[in-house]
């Protein structure tokens, strides 16, 4: 059976982790380190390096090229 919602006033809400500055620090420390910090971003961002979207490909296959020039 499902739970009966708090009835909500329209326009009011409050968030205790925007209140307190936590979310400004993350925003802040993820814009800096191009990291994010949210589960879904970061599936994302790796998503994008490994499709080729990113430079991951690139990098990955120069250094393939060097290491069997070094090795043959």
């Amino acid at each position: 059976m499902a739970r009966k919602k708090k009835p909500k006033i329209p326009g009011v809400s409050f968030s205790w982790k925007r209140a307190s500055g936590i979310t400004n620090v993350k925003r802040k420390i993820s814009r800096k380190t191009g990291v994010p910090f949210t589960k879904a971003g970061r599936q994302r961002k790796i998503g994008k390096m490994m499709t080729g979207s990113g430079c991951l490909i690139y990098v990955l296959a120069a250094l393939l090229t060097i290491i069997v020039f070094i090795l043959f």
